[in-house]
């Protein structure tokens, strides 16, 4: 027998095999929008829309990066419901169930416009050409560095550097092992088919975040004195820490409000325009709880924990650090682009 499987969490479908290890499927789409067009796909100003569901975290990052470089004028987001069932992610949250810009009820049918018959899992985050509807890419990773260093010519005055050339392979090699033990890692333990190989995502995880904890006491972003790409990847994860992976996914030799320093880090970023005002917690756990019945066969959804602590003085900026660099926030969300927010007591 196999000791792995390759479904994708975040996709439709079922994800533990009883005796196996779970093992995340990275063949995506890769084509590329870039100033070039290698690929085809030349980067132009209301020609794509970026699908990102606000439950996925590897979404999550791309609404976060659109967002720090302002890049709303130029590419249109669309926003699955966080439930979907075995063959699709769904627009339900728009009027009469159809993204108003695709006229499409899933996201399955712009893969198929694409491929006929498309044999891979329907993921978050996608771009859609809207002239064709067809899916461009669907390479999480590497829309977030093309949305930073291709799309500079429509990024909003003020916008941070997010990849900065100078600091590329530290944070290349940061985001890599940040992926490998906590990003994946909680999927690595929450999926995992036997005792074994929960145990050991369980610890690689923990150690993983410990070493983050020692890395982030002295400094207050991960790499350098600004935010970048790989700060971005960390949150995603973070942000759904103690709402989802303690409890939904067994990752709980403590919580993220028990671990001081990523905490505080956490709640810093949180802070920060452009990161809290793209978390929508009670979607994000109707998504693991609802639609991971093999794990959640109940469908039902913790009323906890009360997201007012992310709202507390975190006390980082006493590190010093310049979150934008030499740019400035983003304004406030777009209307219709807005979270609920967390009310202070």
């Amino acid at each position: 027998m196999s000791d792995s499987s390759t479904a994708s969490t975040d996709e439709p479908g079922t994800y533990v095999t009883p005796g196996q290890e779970y093992t995340r499927d990275t063949n995506y789409i890769e084509d590329r929008i870039t100033k070039d067009a290698v690929d085809g796909w030349p980067v132009e100003a209301g020609r794509y829309r970026l699908v990102a569901a606000r439950a996925c975290p590897w979404a999550n990052r791309s609404v976060i990066s659109r967002r720090l470089l302002g890049l709303e004028d130029a590419i249109s987001l669309g926003l699955p419901g966080p439930t979907h069932d075995a063959r699709s992610w769904t627009f339900d949250l728009d009027p009469d169930g159809r993204d108003p810009v695709l006229g499409i009820e899933r996201l399955k049918d712009a893969f198929e416009k694409r491929t006929p018959g498309y044999p891979r899992g329907i993921t978050v985050p996608a771009i859609v050409d809207v002239p064709t509807g067809k899916v461009v890419t669907n390479n999480f990773p590497q829309i977030t560095l093309d949305l930073a260093t291709e799309w500079t010519d429509f990024q909003r005055d003020g916008a941070p550097d997010l990849y900065p050339d100078g600091k590329r392979d530290e944070i290349d090699d940061v985001a890599e092992v940040v992926f490998r033990d906590v990003n994946n890692g909680v999927y690595r333990a929450g999926f995992a088919g036997s005792q074994g190989s929960y145990e050991r995502a369980y610890t690689r995880l923990f150690d993983r975040l410990d070493w983050l904890e020692q890395r982030l006491e002295n400094q207050r972003y991960l790499v350098g004195d600004t935010i970048t790409e790989a700060d971005i990847r960390l949150f995603t994860t973070l942000a759904r820490f103690d709402a989802v992976y303690h409890g939904h996914f067994k990752c709980n030799r403590n919580k993220l409000t028990e671990m001081p320093v990523l905490w505080a880090y956490a709640r810093d970023l949180f802070q920060t325009p452009g990161f809290g005002d793209t978390i929508d917690f009670e979607q994000i756990k109707k998504h693991y709880y609802i639609v991971h019945s093999d794990i959640n066969p109940t469908g039902i959804v913790p009323a906890g924990p009360d997201p007012r602590g992310w709202l507390l003085p975190h006390g980082r900026d006493e590190l010093g650090g310049r979150p934008f660099g030499d740019g400035t926030p983003p304004p406030p969300p777009r209307p219709g682009e807005e979270v609920p927010p967390i009310l202070a007591e």
